[in-house]
């Protein structure tokens, strides 16, 4: 027998701790002890384990023919020998002897049995882990930081352990070892060798679901989140809309004082949220977007899921945020590509002359802003200066003016033409009230009178930030 006068009941503790069906881990019991056998006795022989309930032992026995003369040991058994174990015996039956020396199986034999129970049960604990956590994947869990690996983070959620990777991380926090965590289980995996759980806190999800943690009116479904973008640790922008005409989704969402949205920032280390509501026509929602900028104009290029919005000088540097924060998160909310253009911009891009400058290779909106602003009204007019004065103009090297007077010869003059298929809609004239929000985006017409709407802006204060350059 196999050392086992407390095997039965370290079995048990066993499929206690870890959750493993007990009928697995007996099943990789007998196949380590069958591997040892082979080991120390050959593969030849018919060796069968089986594991004695009852006494709570392992038990082996070695199966062999009975024969008149043995020409093999291993295989076969002489009709005397099997009399003596078995007085009814017969020829050319199979006798199962028990082998009562296998306590001894020497040290490489059980060192292979050692390795298949390890290998087994890392299977069966890989096994409950999927099942236990499966149903919980896209769902927030609660661990403790357990230790850092290459700046991974590995949380202890009580019956095991999942990753947190760095790219996972929000940047402007440190976690030590020890403190508590709430992430988003993002992947639950069943074959992998290294964690079958992946957390993040950077993705779009782990902010919705703190929402519909904190946010009754969502969980209920009243109000939905219809889109979200965020920049981890800085800023992030969510758009909503309430299935009920008394609900106010901004404001379910921002709670009594604020109370509801705090407690989402203080999880994300102070990233600032804007709550914006979401409406189904782009020239409207992206007025809600880009604020707490004011915006002035919207083309919309539906065709191409193109805005251009245009804002008040003194509005440009918030609208495009720092850096381009800002406008980049709307862009992202929408899945529209924003164009922002200051009002003089605007109207210098509807002179025929300052396009002509735009035209010209190696002058960006800028440069033609410099020279527009010297007095240099086209093309034309800048082929005919001198390179110093465009330099001086355009604050440029000489070098890169004598190429630009080159290029602005070759520039013909440009017709103004109008844009196809291409809808303008002020900014202070909002879509009509009567707009379903189950129902597709539609071009706005310029004239239909829209309803100011704004966003909640969870910072104290607005942006003072430059204009891009």
């Amino acid at each position: 027998m196999v050392g086992t006068e407390n095997l039965k009941r370290i079995l048990d503790q066993i499929c206690r701790d870890k959750g493993i069906d007990k009928a697995l881990l007996v099943d990789a019991i007998e196949e380590a002890v069958r591997s040892a056998v082979r080991k120390k006795y050959g593969s030849r022989r018919d060796i069968e384990v089986q594991f004695n309930e009852e006494l709570g032992e392992i038990e082996v026995f070695q199966y062999r023919t009975v024969v008149e003369e043995v020409f093999d040991e291993e295989t076969e058994i002489s009709l005397e020998e099997a009399k003596k174990l078995d007085p009814e015996v017969e020829l050319e039956d199979d006798l199962g002897e028990k082998l009562d020396n296998i306590a001894d199986l020497g040290r490489i034999a059980a060192q292979s049995a050692k390795q298949v129970i390890i290998h087994r049960m890392r299977d069966a604990e890989r096994e409950v882990i999927y099942e236990m956590f499966r149903d919980r994947q896209g769902s927030i869990v609660n661990g403790i930081v357990q230790r850092f690996e290459r700046g991974n983070m590995i949380i202890n959620l009580g019956r095991t352990d999942a990753i947190l990777p760095r790219d996972g991380q929000i940047p402007k926090r440190s976690f030590k070892q020890g403190d508590r965590i709430r992430a988003y289980l993002q992947e639950v995996l069943q074959d992998s060798r290294n964690a079958q759980l992946v957390l993040s806190r950077t993705c779009n999800e782990f902010l919705v679901k703190l929402f519909e943690m904190e946010v009754p009116e969502i969980a209920e479904g009243i109000v939905k989140i219809m889109g979200c973008s965020r920049e981890p640790g800085f800023r992030a922008k969510i758009a909503v809309s309430s299935i009920e005409s008394d609900v106010d989704p901004v404001g379910a969402c921002v709670g009594l004082k604020g109370s509801r949205v705090q407690n989402v920032v203080q999880e994300l280390q102070g990233e600032r949220i804007d709550i914006v509501p979401w409406s189904p026509d782009p020239a409207k929602y992206v007025y809600n977007a880009l604020a707490p900028a004011e915006v002035s104009m919207v083309i919309v290029d539906e065709e191409n899921k193109l805005l251009l919005v245009v804002v008040p000088d003194d509005q440009l540097s918030l609208a495009i945020g720092r850096q381009g924060q800002n406008v980049r998160l709307a862009s992202k909310l929408m899945s529209w590509r924003i164009d922002v253009k200051s009002e003089q911009r605007y109207a210098n891009l509807e002179d025929a002359g300052y396009r002509s400058l735009v035209a010209v290779e190696g002058v960006d909106e800028n440069l033609a802003d410099r020279f527009f602003a010297a007095g240099i009204v086209s093309a034309a007019v800048l082929a005919g200066m001198e390179p110093e004065d465009i330099a001086e103009a355009g604050r440029t090297g000489e070098e890169q003016a004598r190429e630009i007077k080159e290029l602005a010869a070759n520039v013909p003059p440009v017709e103004m033409n109008e844009p196809e298929e291409v809808s303008a809609v002020p900014a202070d004239v909002l879509p009509e009230d009567d707009v379903p929000k189950d129902e597709p985006a539609i071009e706005t017409p310029a004239e239909a009178p829209l309803e100011d709407a704004g966003s909640e802006d969870t910072s104290e204060g607005a942006e003072n930030e430059p204009e891009e350059s």
